[in-house]
């Protein structure tokens, strides 16, 4: 089945957000973001691509926690279809994987 896009066009401003990070409990905003660039991935614990690639994302943000870069992850995916996607699950696959951005948790999905 089909599936319409909603992306947006290019070259849009980013909607702000404000969520939760998994690990600290900070509440994160794009409005509240510093850095020259910021680098938002939207990732989850069951993907195998992300799976793949997870100590790579660790890396790249240690490459970068000294650039004026801010780098954030955000996940919002359904925690009970996907168990391995609950916040408290991220939280332990970041400090696992060592990653040193916030790892966010949309529940809203929006």
């Amino acid at each position: 089945m089909a599936v319409s896009s909603t992306m947006l066009p290019l070259g849009t401003k980013a909607p702000d957000f404000a969520l939760t990070d998994t690990v600290s409990g900070e509440v994160v905003s794009l409005g509240g973001l510093t850095g020259k660039a910021v680098v938002v991935m939207f990732i989850c614990n069951h993907c195998p691509y992300v799976k793949l690639v997870r100590d790579v994302l660790a890396a790249f943000g240690r490459d970068y926690a000294d650039a004026d870069v801010d780098i954030v992850a955000i996940s919002a995916n359904d925690a009970e279809a996907y168990p391995d996607d609950a916040p408290e699950q991220l939280a332990a696959v970041a400090r696992e994987a060592g990653y040193t951005f916030p790892v966010l948790y949309d529940d809203t999905q929006e």
